[in-house]
């Protein structure tokens, strides 16, 4: 099991239980990716640029992985465990970006995946 197939799975099959500020969260995921895919067009660049959008998007993924942690979480357990999970890839593939051992693709395919989940919507666009 990859990454992105783990987003895919848990955000998409659990969709509909989630009663969280659903808009919220998909803007916030939504404006981090944008930033990022935009960033990375240019990286050759303005790497500085990449270096700052990959690092808001593993402080996401850590914030997100803080807030399923927590006891009032209402989350079902499988989905909080994958979001740790991918909060913890999302650092070490960062790692590896920076170190340019790596592709941003995935990190990109990650959060396309939960903005689907998080629209409901499955399918890719």
């Amino acid at each position: 099991m990859n990454a992105y197939s783990t987003a895919q799975r848990g955000y998409a099959a659990n969709a509909a239980p989630t009663r969280t500020d659903r808009r919220g969260e998909y803007e916030v995921i939504a404006q981090v990716t944008r930033r990022l895919r935009s960033a990375a067009q240019d990286s050759s660049r303005n790497f500085g640029s990449f270096a700052e959008a990959l690092h808001d998007n593993r402080r996401l993924w850590t914030n997100l992985a803080v807030d399923v942690a927590g006891n009032g979480n209402g989350l079902p357990e499988t989905l909080r465990a994958r979001v740790i999970y991918l909060a913890e890839f999302t650092a070490q593939h960062t790692s590896k970006i920076l170190q340019r051992q790596a592709s941003v693709m995935p990190l990109l395919e990650i959060n396309m995946a939960v903005l689907r989940g998080l629209k409901g919507n499955g399918a890719r666009q």
